[in-house]
């Protein structure tokens, strides 16, 4: 199996996991960004007001998502790239936290990817003052991106993995994840819409 796994981020309006306002995408095919993909999205009724601070981060306002589409809208493009990939995020709770969260906000069934986590392998393979997205981006060899535009920020996740398995000599993502000492993990149910 080669070094293929799809990096994502989300921004967020405000601070419910569930009113994701941008996505960025990007394909890993055999230890090489193959193809990258991002769009604002319209957050779910009841999480869609922005706040200063989210704004400030990102720049994203919501006037720029009024004809975005939904959650509901945008999942098949978002499942149709990521296709069967594990997912690799930066911070991986916060960005399956979203997805978890929006889509029990629209009733859309929480799709079961499994995940890993670049801010893990980043603390296991470097030495670094700070594991923010920018500086461990640096310590890969990418640097000077957009930092909080999604694309930008799912390239600089890819980067870091792609750096790491060289690093590690790693040839997929299972001997990664056993060689930085970190887990693969599954996207679950929330236990109350697992029970019903």
């Amino acid at each position: 199996m080669p070094l293929d796994f799809t990096a994502i981020d989300f921004e967020t309006a405000n601070s419910s996991m569930a009113s994701a306002c941008s996505v960025g995408l990007v394909k890993v095919r055999d230890g090489q960004v193959v193809d990258r993909i991002g769009w604002f999205i319209r957050p779910p009724a009841g999480h869609d007001h922005f706040i200063d601070w989210n704004t400030r981060i990102h720049g994203i306002t919501a006037d720029m998502v009024r004809d975005a589409p939904s959650w509901l809208e945008q999942m098949a493009d978002l499942l149709a790239f990521a296709g069967d990939d594990p997912l690799v995020a930066h911070n991986a709770g916060f960005d399956m936290g979203v997805i978890k969260a929006a889509c029990t906000a629209t009733g859309f069934t929480i799709p079961l990817y499994s995940y890993f986590c670049s801010l893990q392998i980043a603390r296991n393979t470097y030495t670094l003052d700070s594991y923010k997205l920018p500086s461990v981006a640096t310590a890969a060899g990418f640097s000077d991106f957009p930092h909080h535009d999604a694309v930008a920020d799912a390239e600089a996740c890819a980067a870091i993995i792609i750096h790491a398995a060289e690093h590690y000599g790693a040839i997929d993502v299972p001997e990664l994840a056993l060689r930085a000492g970190v887990r693969i993990s599954t996207i679950v149910q929330p236990a109350a819409a697992a029970i019903a």
